[in-house]
């Protein structure tokens, strides 16, 4: 039997050592995390429950009409003030025609007015020198009568025939009147009458120019719904025109997550359909006044025996940079990553700052300068060479 002891068992194992590393590891990396968190990721807020929105422009008949051509169709591009449908404008050329006739009809109705208002006052003063010599007349007679070389009859009849003066003189008087209240204080262009057939041809020009429909922003043609030679109706949507350079972002953040969120914190993008080698640069332009459940078709009821509680979420609207959407457009719907950078606290919790979204008339070419010189020809052409 030999003296010689068996060698030590090792220290440490192999597999000790390497779950020890693994340890180190693993409590390097907590420390590493809780550091990146303490100094930097506690500031950013993050979700992918979010969409890109964007103005959906329907383009809809003002006047009943029979569609007569389509210049757009559905995924083109067109351009703010180009025309993307035009109506029948046989019924509305016929309209105008007859703007056109009855405002001349009633400038000449409106100059005979002033016509007989001329001779209204011709009459009156015939009137009172027929009134001034019956009266003489008269005089002569009754003072004639008293040595008897008048007789009592021819006294009579001179009376008579100043009664009859007198009354072709109220007469006149009141024709002059009637006439005035039709004309007085006005001209032939600013009468009444002239000015509602003045309007009455404005619209019809409206209804005619409104055969031509424009594209009143920049966009992508969407759900054409009409065919050629369709009859519409005033109101129907025909299509619609989407402009890919104003979307926006809404984005779902958690009721938890809103604590320090402001207007204004700049945040960063990335869309599903480009993936995350394309960031898009923005900021919070506001916050939703409410959860999505409060404005829902059902709002839910939580005063029940039986409750459970979800957190909320509330829409963050998202401006996007123009450059970045030029760059790489998106289209309404797609579905975004967003991160938003809260350190900066100096913005308001709501946004201050209205902006109003308008129809842009601009569009439309017609600014009421080629019916105004229509209108003001018929009118010169139909008053006579005394008002030119």
């Amino acid at each position: 039997m030999s003296d010689t002891l068996p060698p030590p068992p090792p220290r440490y194992s192999t597999r000790q050592r390497a779950l020890g590393l693994v340890a180190i590891v693993v409590v390097l990396g907590v420390i590493a995390w809780g550091a990146y968190w303490l100094f930097y990721g506690r500031f950013f807020e993050s979700t992918d429950d979010a969409y890109v929105g964007g103005d959906v422009v329907a383009i809809t008949s003002r006047e009943p009409g029979t569609i007569l051509t389509l210049h757009a169709d559905n995924t083109q591009f067109v351009h703010r003030g180009e025309v993307v449908i035009d109506l029948d404008p046989a019924n509305a050329l016929v309209g105008m025609q007859q703007a056109e006739a009855g405002l001349a009809q009633i400038v000449r109705q409106t100059r005979a007015l002033f016509a007989k208002a001329d001779q209204s006052r011709a009459q009156i003063s015939q009137a009172r020198i027929q009134l001034a010599q019956a009266g003489q007349d008269y005089r002569r007679r009754q003072e004639a009568s008293g040595d008897g070389s008048v007789s009592k009859e021819e006294v009579s009849h001179a009376n008579d025939a100043t009664a009859q003066a007198k009354a072709t003189l109220t007469v006149a008087q009141t024709g002059l009147e009637q006439t005035l209240a039709q004309i007085q204080g006005t001209t032939i262009a600013t009468n009444p009458d002239v000015l509602a057939a003045a309007a009455k041809l404005r619209n019809a020009s409206l209804v005619l120019d409104h055969m031509h429909l424009f594209a009143p922003v920049d966009g992508v043609v969407a759900q054409r719904t009409v065919q050629v030679g369709e009859q519409v109706a005033p109101g129907t949507p025909l299509l619609a025109i989407v402009p890919l350079d104003n979307v926006w972002v809404d984005a779902n953040f958690k009721e938890v997550q809103l604590t320090r969120m402001r207007v204004g914190q700049p945040v960063t993008l990335t869309a599903d359909i480009y993936g995350g080698g394309v960031t898009y640069h923005g900021y919070v332009a506001g916050l939703s006044p409410g959860s999505g459940a409060a404005f829902a078709l059902l709002p839910p009821q939580n005063a029940s025996g039986n409750w459970i509680k979800i957190v909320q979420r509330v829409p963050v609207r998202i401006r996007i940079d123009p450059n970045d959407l030029k760059a790489h457009p998106l289209r309404v719907s797609l579905s975004v990553d967003v991160t938003v950078d809260v350190r900066d606290q100096s913005g308001p919790a709501i946004a201050a700052n209205a902006q109003p979204r308008t129809f842009e008339e601009q569009a439309i070419p017609n600014d009421g300068r080629a019916v105004n010189a229509l209108i003001a020809k018929i009118i010169a052409d139909n008053s006579g060479p005394s008002a030119q």
